[in-house]
């Protein structure tokens, strides 16, 4: 079996043995059951605030499993040893990295359809306590969940990044975590240093803030909360924009990191 699939198939069972994936995955469940509750807090708009409760808690169990699952998946093999092992075989690094990316990928698309089905059936009883003017648009909630997988399967490869580069966790979990509060924030900022208010900033601040915003990942276009919450046409080509640069940035990470874990000694 080529090295890849093995790989894949290795870390999978190792995910799906996991505790921490469960009780997360627990939690999850536990937020998507009292979403109806909460949205009665909201009589105008139940469906609205138990949609929104919905999305966040998918957000937030993606973000957790990327952070956690990209950014310990190397590091664990190495601090038990098993990259010795499974590197001494005929297997390409590449193929090692990669069959991880894979099934770190994996394990996210399923936890967001599974816990996109779960929130359908939590927004369908939210919306039958006080029924809506309108109901809910169902491509617009996948496509959402969709683009939120998308979001965290590209900062999952940013943290398997840091994990070829790194010999503990702290660079691949905190750097991860940073680059995410910078990727989301970083559309707003520059539309600030470009906008009538930032005339008093310098052009060298401008200059800077322009060069990481195109470095930086820009997680804002992955967020289509809005759009799902309150049925707001799609636009099919920025959708495709959207997945051309996930494609793009992706492939750019992955190759990088296989550069990285190339080069790099192990005990």
């Amino acid at each position: 079996m080529n090295g890849f699939w093995v790989v894949l198939i290795a870390a999978l069972r190792g995910f799906l043995r996991d505790r921490v994936l469960h009780a997360l995955l627990g939690f999850a469940l536990l937020l998507l059951v009292l979403a109806p509750v909460f949205s009665l807090f909201s009589m105008r708009q139940v469906q609205e605030l138990s949609t929104t409760v919905a999305l966040s808690a998918i957000s937030l169990t993606l973000l957790v499993l990327a952070v956690m699952l990209g950014g310990f998946s190397v590091w664990r093999d190495v601090e038990r040893r098993y990259t010795a092992s499974v590197l001494g075989l005929p297997i390409p690094r590449s193929s090692y990295l990669l069959g991880k990316f894979a099934a770190v990928a994996v394990v996210l698309m399923s936890t967001s359809i599974f816990l996109g089905f779960v929130s359908l059936v939590s927004v369908h009883i939210a919306a039958s306590f006080y029924p809506p003017d309108r109901s809910l648009d169902l491509m617009n909630f996948m496509a959402a969940i969709a683009a939120c997988s998308l979001k965290y399967i590209l900062l999952s490869a940013f943290a398997l990044l840091f994990s070829s580069l790194s010999t503990s966790f702290f660079l691949p979990v905190f750097g991860s975590l940073a680059v995410y509060l910078a990727g989301g924030a970083t559309q707003e900022v520059v539309e600030y240093v470009t906008g009538p208010s930032a005339q008093s900033l310098s052009n060298s601040l401008i200059t800077t803030v322009k060069g990481l915003y195109y470095l930086l990942p820009n997680f804002a276009a992955f967020d289509l909360s809005f759009q799902a919450i309150y049925g707001i046409p799609l636009s099919v080509e920025g959708l495709l924009l959207t997945f051309g640069y996930f494609l793009v940035y992706t492939s750019l990470l992955l190759l990088l990191a296989c550069y990285c874990l190339a080069r790099r000694e192990f005990p």
